[in-house]
């Protein structure tokens, strides 16, 4: 299993720019850190199913030269070489784009049983997912995200999320080495906001808890050395 959300966030009254980004994923899998959140200021991007390192920065790079998602990972996918098996998702100031590779929502197609692969859309989120015990996993990430307060930090809300889809059924699979992250982009944040905005958990029976526990120390953290400043 793995399932994400991306998100983008107007910073201003009128919805539009600045934005902010995040990316937030869990998988039975280690290191999902490394391989599958994406995020600059100028969007956010998920590579999950079996991606490739390079897809991500690879995207943000383009994003930088002012290329939008829809019509740069088409491009990238077409030179990846193993599209049938990705999955990806992203959104940039004006756009989004989901791709599910045929492997992944058909599994004669290479053999593996990818189990339930799924995805939703909202006007500043997209969740996607494979390896899923039900479609509803994906509707419970979207629907605590929608409901949230947005007073709230996105990192904390994110949080929720992912643990909705979990409690919602998350993954067909276990494993002693699941992961989890979450990594926001926020041009208005101060930079201490990093102790809570960018945070990992790379090996773990369960992920989803343990950082929960490293968010809320890093925001203890940074609280105790704001009253001291």
């Amino acid at each position: 299993m793995t399932f994400s959300i991306c998100v983008r966030e107007s910073l201003s009254e009128n919805e539009g720019g600045p934005f902010r980004f995040a990316v937030g994923v869990t998988t039975a899998n280690p290191t999902i850190g490394v391989f599958t959140p994406f995020v600059s200021e100028d969007g956010a991007v998920a590579t999950q199913a079996l991606t490739q390192g390079d897809l991500g920065p690879r995207a943000l790079d383009e994003l930088a030269n002012g290329r939008s998602v829809d019509d740069l990972l088409p491009d990238i996918l077409a030179d990846a070489g193993n599209a049938d098996t990705l999955q990806i998702h992203a959104l940039d100031a004006d756009s989004s784009f989901v791709h599910h590779g045929e492997a992944v929502t058909d599994p004669t197609d290479d053999g593996y049983d990818w189990d339930c692969v799924s995805h939703r859309s909202g006007e500043h989120y997209s969740v996607a997912g494979n390896f899923l015990v039900r479609e509803e996993v994906v509707d419970a990430v979207a629907e605590t995200y929608e409901e949230a307060d947005q007073s709230r930090l996105l990192a904390e809300r994110l949080l929720d999320a992912l643990e909705a889809g979990d409690e919602a059924g998350g993954d067909k699979r276990k494993s002693e080495a699941s992961s989890a992250a979450i990594k926001v982009v926020d041009p208005d944040a101060p930079l201490a906001h990093e102790w809570y905005d960018d945070l990992r958990v790379d090996a773990s029976p369960t992920p989803l808890a343990d950082l929960r526990e490293t968010y809320e120390r890093g925001k203890r953290y940074h609280e105790e050395v704001s009253e001291e400043w």
